[in-house]
């Protein structure tokens, strides 16, 4: 089974407004009003404005939604808004904040916790999806690329923001580390490029998440080379043909590798038809920018312990090499990337991150695949993504993606499930959540580092909205380490009374978020 995570249109964020006030009942309606009487807007906003009583709502609500636990969710926007151009983020931002009604952004629906529902250079606005991007590119260029995620469905606006790894990372970095410049749209209503936003906002947006600071509309980013031919496979290896010892010597190699290459090793379920009996595999996916003979005489020299052999690779160009990552059939053409439906069907899930910086014992190893056999584990996995090459020249201050030097992998947990209800959900997320803590010892400490894009509430949640400080510390350093503190003072000045807030945003340094 593979897991399932695993200058184009304008239609930006989906803005989602909500009321957290029963006082202000009817604040909804007044901000209807307040939009269409707005001084400035340049296209008719009547369109794109969906209440509660139109008969659109649920399906614009659930368009883009990833995860099964967010249909049905009960608290539901009051108001939603699909903007067709900047002044229409503009008057959202304005009236909401004159009728009491909170804003989430929303560009892909891939949010793990649900918390939003050619040159060488290339524009590309805050609604598309990197599957959009990538064949935008592609119908340009042919070595061309830009360097970010695999999933095509994930929204620019989120991967951007948030960092943005993929399998170019060890090459070139991450998404983050290729924007050059940005538009966004501040708490007054106000359009800020990259000169009148000014060098620290324009620092923060770049890998501390753009929902704390305003509502981007547009990003340019800088493309990067890469051969007309590249090399792909993706192979599993059981227990029986030593998985483990074969991950162990991974750990100690993968970030070594010539930077041309990344490879993930997942651990992971099968679950067999035929015997009925589960089985667990190590799977390892692997991107190589360059030609498959060249492969294998450095997995030869290098990694003789997986036992690469060339009939397991295959030749193609980097954009078939995103349709093969995403699970696409052979042959399937890439006008599929603008599809922006779910490619396997929606199931429920749960995800988890964590940071390695020495390699994990085989004792460490071998209880997690115990952990696999469990029955809440039938669509679970334990993903390690490798760091070394760029990654570790990059300083953790560049940005506020501060998860540079001195890792050696990253960890995704994630878990899927069918069941409905609240029973079914509490048993899988038990099960990750064991696992998680059972990693403990093998992993970053002080803090446990986190991956912002994968977000999880589990590691601390302010629900009323206005978090202190203190409070946020507790997300803030897991995720961004000693960058959340100049993350908090560029929050201060852009936005000091907290309107662009989540469970998890970045706090202004008042300790009170400003009310």
């Amino acid at each position: 089974m593979k897991y399932l995570s695993s200058c184009f249109t304008f239609a930006t964020a989906v803005l989602l407004l909500f009321s957290f006030h029963p006082s202000s009942a009817d604040s909804h309606e007044q901000f209807v009003q307040c939009l269409y009487k707005y001084p400035h807007i340049t296209n008719s906003i009547s369109d794109v404005v969906y209440t509660k009583s139109n008969s659109s709502y649920s399906s614009v609500l659930d368009a883009t939604i990833q995860n099964l636990r967010f249909f049905n969710i009960s608290s539901k926007p009051q108001v939603i808004v699909t903007p067709l151009d900047v002044s229409h983020i503009q008057a959202t931002i304005i009236c909401a904040q004159r009728h009491d009604l909170q804003i989430r952004a929303r560009s892909g629906g891939h949010d793990y916790e649900g918390l939003s529902y050619v040159a060488r250079n290339c524009l590309v606005q805050a609604g598309a999806t990197i599957g959009e991007l990538y064949y935008r590119i592609s119908q340009k260029s042919k070595t061309l690329v830009f360097p970010a995620g695999e999933c095509p469905l994930v929204g620019v606006g989120g991967h951007f923001s948030g960092g943005g790894y993929g399998y170019m990372m060890r090459k070139y970095g991450l998404a983050a580390d290729h924007v050059i410049h940005a538009k966004i749209v501040d708490v007054n209503g106000n359009l800020l490029d990259k000169e009148t936003m000014g060098e620290d906002l324009f620092w923060a947006i770049r890998g501390g998440g753009g929902a704390s600071f305003g509502v981007i509309v547009a990003w340019k980013i800088k493309l990067v080379p890469v051969p007309s031919t590249v090399t792909v496979f993706n192979i599993a290896r059981t227990l029986e043909e030593n998985a483990t010892e074969i991950i162990q010597k991974w750990q100690r190699v993968a970030i070594k590798f010539n930077e041309n290459i990344t490879m993930k090793a997942n651990m992971e379920r099968v679950n067999s038809s035929k015997s009925g009996n589960p089985k667990v595999e190590a799977r390892f996916e692997s991107l190589y920018l360059g030609r498959v003979d060249e492969l294998i005489h450095m997995m030869q020299k290098s990694f003789p312990e997986l036992g690469l052999v060339r009939e397991e690779c295959t030749e193609m160009s980097w954009i078939e090499s995103i349709l093969y990552k995403a699970g696409f059939p052979s042959g399937q053409s890439t006008v599929v990337l603008l599809n922006r439906t779910q490619l396997n069907g929606l199931m429920l899930l749960k995800a988890k991150s964590d940071y390695v910086r020495d390699p994990i014992p085989d004792v460490g190893l071998e209880r997690l695949w115990h952990f696999l056999y469990e029955d809440a584990a039938k669509y679970g996995y334990i993903q390690f993504t490798p760091y070394g090459g760029r990654m570790n020249e990059i300083s953790e201050s560049e940005t506020p993606f501060a998860h540079r030097s001195g890792y050696i992998f990253h960890i995704q947990y994630g878990v899927y499930w069918e069941e409905k209800g609240d029973e079914a959900a509490q048993r899988y997320m038990n099960w990750i959540r064991r696992v998680y803590k059972y990693m403990k010892p093998y992993v970053s400490e002080s803090p446990r580092a986190a991956y912002m894009n994968y977000r999880d509430l589990d590691i601390g949640v302010n629900n009323n909205g206005y978090t202190s400080f203190s409070q946020a510390s507790i997300w803030g350093f897991k995720y961004f380490g000693n960058n959340f503190n100049r993350l908090a003072r560029v929050k201060t000045r852009v936005d000091p009374r907290n309107f662009f807030r989540n469970e998890q945003s970045i706090p202004p340094l008042m300790s009170n978020g400003g009310k």
